[in-house]
C-alpha cells in the first residue's frame, strides 16, 4: 500500500487541504446548493457520513473573513469561475454546531447551549467596534458573549447576530447549523424533551421571515417534523436519504472508492471493501460508509493483512435503538430475526418523526433504524415484488 495521509476523525476542511490529507472532492455540493436557490435546506444523513466536513467546507467557501482560493484549487467548484467570483469569501457567514449539546437534565444541557452561543459571539467580537451597531445592541452582544443574557435573548441570539452582520457588512448572511437535532435527541433520552424543543424552536426563529438572511443550510440525522421545530419557515427544502438531489456528496460512491483504491495501490481489496461497506442506497445511489472505508484504509497502512471490521457501529451510544428494544414484542423480534438472517422486511417509512411520539407505533422503530443507518433499502435484485404506496423493502 502506498503511504497516504488518511483523515480519520478530521472534519476541518482547511486542515485536510493544508495538511496534505487525502480528500475526496465534494465541492460540487456548493454549486448544487446555489443552483437550488432555497432559503433553507435541511440535509439529513446517518452519522459519520461527512455532514460536518461538508458544512466546514461551505464555511470556508462563503465566509467573507477568509481567503480560500488555494483551498479550492483543483477541486470541481473551481471550474465554476463566475460562481466563485460571485460567492467565494463574499458573504458574512455564521457557522454553529449543536453536536455537543447534552446533559442529564435541562439545566446542564441549556448551559452547554449558552456556552456554544457565547463562543459563536466571541468569534464575531469585531462587531463591538462596528459603527453600524448601536451601543444598546453592543451591550446585549456583550451579555450574550459573557453568558449573562436572559433566556429570551439567548433564544433569539442567532437571529440577532444575523441582523448585526447584515448591517456591518451591508450584505445578507449565510447561516450553517450542523447537527441541529442532537439537543432534542439527547433531551428525549433524559426526560426534558419539551423544554429543549421550546429552546430549539426559539433559535430556529432565525429562519422565519429573516430579511438579514441570504440562505441557510442545516444538517442532522433525522428530519424532525417541520411543525415541531421549523414552524413558519418558508421556501424550506429537505434532502433526505429517500428524497435527495445531493446523494453523491455524503458518503462515497463507487467511482470515488475505485479512485481511492487506485491511488493507494489497493485495487485487490475492492471486492472485500464492497462486500463490507457498500451497504447503503440513498435515492438512486449506492453509497459506501466513508467512516468504515477510511478507518479500514488507515488500518491497512498499519497492518497490510488486516481484515475488514465494522467501525461505524461503535460511533454512538445507540440509546434510542436500545429504548425500542425494550418495547419489542413478538412481531418486532421476528422481523429482527429475518433481517439478521439476511432477509428483507416490508415496512412503512415515515421521515417526519417527532421524538415524543417515537414509541407510539412499531413503524417508528423501523423508520428510525432506516433513517439512522442501521437499515437501508433493499436492492431490486433482493426484493422484486411490487410495493404498496408508502412502503419500503428494508
Amino acid at each position: 500500500m502506498k503511504k497516504m495521509n488518511i483523515p480519520v476523525g478530521i472534519s476541518n476542511f482547511e486542515k485536510i487541504r493544508n495538511g496534505g490529507f487525502y480528500y475526496i472532492d465534494k465541492s460540487g455540493l456548493i454549486a448544487e446548493l446555489l443552483d437550488e436557490k432555497a432559503e433553507v435546506t435541511l440535509i439529513t444523513r446517518p452519522r459519520r457520513f461527512g455532514k460536518t466536513l461538508g458544512m466546514n467546507m461551505l464555511e470556508s467557501f462563503f465566509d467573507i473573513r477568509k481567503d480560500s482560493r488555494k483551498l479550492f484549487e483543483g477541486l470541481e467548484i473551481a471550474d465554476h469561475q463566475a460562481l466563485c467570483d460571485e460567492w467565494m469569501n463574499q458573504y458574512p457567514t455564521i457557522a454553529i454546531s449543536f453536536r455537543q449539546i447534552e446533559g442529564l437534565n435541562f439545566t446542564d444541557a441549556y448551559q452547554q447551549l449558552v456556552y456554544e452561543i457565547a463562543f459563536l459571539y466571541q468569534n464575531h467580537a469585531y462587531l463591538l467596534d462596528s459603527p453600524a451597531i448601536s451601543e444598546p445592541e453592543k451591550s446585549l452582544f456583550r451579555r450574550i458573549s459573557d453568558r449573562k443574557a436572559e433566556k429570551t435573548d439567548v433564544l433569539r441570539s442567532i437571529q440577532f447576530l444575523t441582523q448585526l452582520l447584515n448591517r456591518h457588512y451591508n450584505k445578507k448572511v449565510i447561516l450553517l447549523i450542523d447537527e441541529y437535532d442532537v439537543p432534542v435527541a439527547k433531551a428525549n433520552n433524559n426526560g426534558y424533551y419539551k423544554e429543549m424543543l421550546d429552546v430549539m424552536k426559539g433559535l430556529m426563529q432565525a429562519l422565519k421571515d429573516n430579511q438579514s438572511l441570504s440562505f441557510a443550510v442545516i444538517t442532522g440525522c433525522l428530519k424532525i417534523a417541520k411543525e415541531s421545530i421549523f414552524t413558519g419557515t418558508n421556501n424550506f427544502i429537505s434532502d433526505t436519504i429517500t428524497d435527495s438531489r445531493l446523494n453523491e456528496y455524503f458518503g462515497f460512491v463507487q467511482s470515488e472508492v475505485d479512485q481511492l483504491l487506485k491511488d493507494a495501490g489497493l485495487t485487490e481489496r475492492a471486492d472485500d471493501i464492497k462486500k463490507w461497506y457498500d451497504g447503503y442506497h440513498f435515492g438512486d445511489f449506492d453509497v459506501y460508509c466513508p467512516w468504515d472505508v477510511m478507518n479500514y484504509m488507515l488500518e491497512l497502512q498499519r497492518n497490510p493483512k488486516a481484515k475488514p471490521v465494522s467501525y461505524w457501529k461503535n460511533t454512538s451510544d445507540n440509546a434510542i435503538i436500545r429504548s425500542f428494544i425494550d418495547y419489542a414484542g413478538g412481531t418486532i423480534t421476528k422481523k429482527l430475526e429475518t433481517l439478521m438472517s439476511g432477509g428483507c422486511i416490508v415496512q412503512r417509512v415515515d421521515e417526519n418523526l417527532t421524538y415524543d411520539y417515537l414509541h407510539s407505533s412499531e413503524d417508528n422503530l423501523w423508520s428510525m433504524l432506516y433513517l439512522t443507518g442501521y437499515l437501508t433499502k433493499a436492492r431490486r435484485s433482493d426484493y422484486k415484488d411490487d410495493l404498496p404506496d408508502g412502503m419500503a423493502a428494508l
